[in-house]
């Protein structure tokens, strides 16, 4: 039997991008259309951001909670996964949406230069969103740009502070942050297995090193990200069309590393999540 990869769709970023590609879906409905061809393509877990009309990243609940009706609607039983990134907010405004109780929310435990800016996450803030996550029995994705963050996820987890096994998501590929390198990512997939040998995780890589960083993840038996967020290009060459088109590619290279794309019920067994109808 071949070991199930969970594709992780990233349907749109913190970043307006529709200028550089009008296939990233800005408003809800936009949103769930896209979502829905990317879950009919493989993806069983969709990264949520939710935008105003003049396209700025938001942290409105009322928003968020439209596009989870949504999508509970259109992707039955797809994990759904919020945004607390601090492009959407500033401080515990970008954990306004908590008592959604969506599936998982990203936390990054610690802060990260950027191109243009501090990625600030104070510990007061990290210890305020994973206890608002512990409180509505929501995962953390633990999203990883260099590896303080790694180890501070463990101490918190081994400190009762964040639930155990965790979930990683190593992000490559961010100018400043943490390079997409293959020793270093097999480096970071190693001390991951030795700290915290029952985690889960997933790697992200950042526009030209989405693909590269989709083909390491399979080899090494992780999970996948893909999308629009990271990514607007197919290639070097052509526009993506669309986030289904990248999920697509995703769960055609499954095959090469012996692997198939999870279904909702292997993903959710794989995260420890319960079963959704």
């Amino acid at each position: 039997m071949s070991e199930p990869c969970i594709i992780t769709v990233a349907i749109t970023g913190s970043v307006p991008r529709k200028e550089h590609n009008p296939a990233v879906p800005i408003t809800v409905s936009e949103q769930v259309d896209s979502t829905h061809e990317a879950f009919e393509a493989g993806a069983t877990l969709a990264h949520c951001h939710v935008r105003n009309d003049d396209g700025s990243t938001t942290s409105d609940p009322d928003k968020f909670a439209a596009l989870m009706d949504g999508l509970k609607k259109h992707c039955p039983g797809m994990i759904i996964q919020l945004s607390t990134g601090g492009r959407s907010g500033s401080g515990r405004e970008r954990g306004g949406m908590l008592p959604l109780k969506p599936d998982m929310a990203s936390l990054s435990t610690g802060s990260v230069n950027f191109p243009t800016r501090i990625y600030e996450n104070s510990q007061e803030l990290i210890d305020w969103l994973a206890a608002e996550m512990m409180a509505y029995d929501i995962k953390p994705e633990i999203e990883v740009f260099d590896l303080s963050m790694l180890f501070k996820a463990v101490e918190m987890s081994e400190a009762g502070t964040l639930p155990k096994p965790l979930h990683v998501q190593f992000v490559m590929g961010v100018k400043n942050a943490m390079p997409a390198d293959r020793e270093v990512f097999d480096f970071y997939v190693r001390t991951l297995q030795r700290i915290a040998p029952d985690a889960t995780w997933t790697g992200a890589g950042v526009a030209r090193h989405q693909l590269a960083v989709n083909h390491w993840s399979l080899e090494l038996g992780g999970h996948c990200r893909t999308g629009l967020e990271d990514n607007i290009r197919w290639d070097g060459t052509r526009l993506a069309a669309s986030n289904a088109e990248l999920v697509k590619r995703v769960a055609d290279l499954c095959g090469e590393y012996d692997r198939h794309p999870a279904s909702v019920a292997e993903a959710r067994t794989l995260l420890h999540l319960p079963a959704r109808a």
